[in-house]
């Protein structure tokens, strides 16, 4: 028994050296704030960075006409991780200026590249809304850019119309994406919640125009 005592010992000081050396690594963070503000922009990151896997898996099956739901499964990754990770800044109370700018950052690079692969593969029944988005997208992040230069940035932030217009966006790009060939039902529901998101982009956007209208009348 003694010599079982005598091997676990070192094993034993090893593990204890090691659980104390972790102890102190999260103390040294800040109270766990550094990693834990970290989490949420690193999913926001991950948003951008499967981009290039969601455009290159949509070609493939459009390529080998396979019955594969890659591009949607990469898609509704990213779409969990976009409530995802604002969850758990808002849960841990860790919000930050970078996390705050690359999230609408990442969540309109994924959106407008959707709409792009759709527009090509579907034809102008997408691309119209497409271009309406992208120009609505283009035009409120001028607007924001120069509200925010000017202190006024809370004028034009993002509401609960917004919101309600990127899930209504995501849900109708995710079915479109799921949607085969000869699966009508599919490709109608999502195209419908698509022109559903563009009329929610205008009615947001003119929102947005009358917050910043005083502002822009004095400055002309």
């Amino acid at each position: 028994m003694r010599l079982v005592h005598q091997g676990l010992a070192p094993l034993l000081a090893r593990t204890s050296f090691a659980r104390h050396a972790v102890v102190h690594i999260l103390v040294d963070m800040a109270d766990a704030d550094d990693w834990r503000t970290a989490v949420p922009n690193t999913l926001t990151l991950g948003r951008v960075v499967a981009i290039p896997f969601l455009v290159g898996a949509f070609y493939v099956r459009a390529q080998s006409k396979a019955a594969t739901q890659a591009p949607a499964a990469i898609f509704a990754a990213c779409a969990a991780t976009d409530w995802f990770d604002g969850y758990l800044a808002r849960r841990w109370e860790v919000s930050s200026t970078l996390g705050s700018f690359l999230d609408p950052v990442a969540d309109k690079l994924l959106v407008c590249t959707c709409l792009v692969l759709l527009s090509g593969a579907l034809g102008a029944i997408v691309a119209v809304p497409t271009a309406i988005i992208v120009c609505r997208e283009v035009a409120v992040s001028a607007l924001r850019e120069w509200m925010g230069a000017r202190g006024q940035s809370a004028a034009v932030a993002v509401g609960w119309w917004g919101k309600v217009k990127t899930a209504t966006q995501m849900t109708a790009l995710l079915l479109l994406l799921l949607a085969r060939p000869g699966e009508a039902a599919l490709l109608n529901a999502g195209l419908l919640l698509l022109y559903v998101a563009t009329v929610l982009t205008c009615t947001s956007a003119s929102g947005y125009a009358t917050a910043a209208w005083p502002l822009l009348r004095d400055s002309a």
